[in-house]
């Protein structure tokens, strides 16, 4: 595992990390199968959208 050579770079990875896992990782105990899948697709399609990638056909 590499090691950050300050708090600062720390920190500023990890912010950007936490919202990046918690976007696509939603609360599955709180949630129906149903809507666990449902969350997950509307996470990758707005990742798609946002990174500009294309869907696999």
């Amino acid at each position: 595992m590499q090691r950050f050579k300050s708090p600062e770079q720390a920190q500023r990875f990890l912010s950007a990390q936490s919202m990046i896992y918690g976007h696509f990782r939603p609360q599955q105990h709180l949630m129906t199968a149903d809507q666990y899948r449902h969350a997950r697709d509307k996470a990758f399609r707005i990742w798609r959208q946002e990174t500009c990638v294309q869907a696999p056909a």
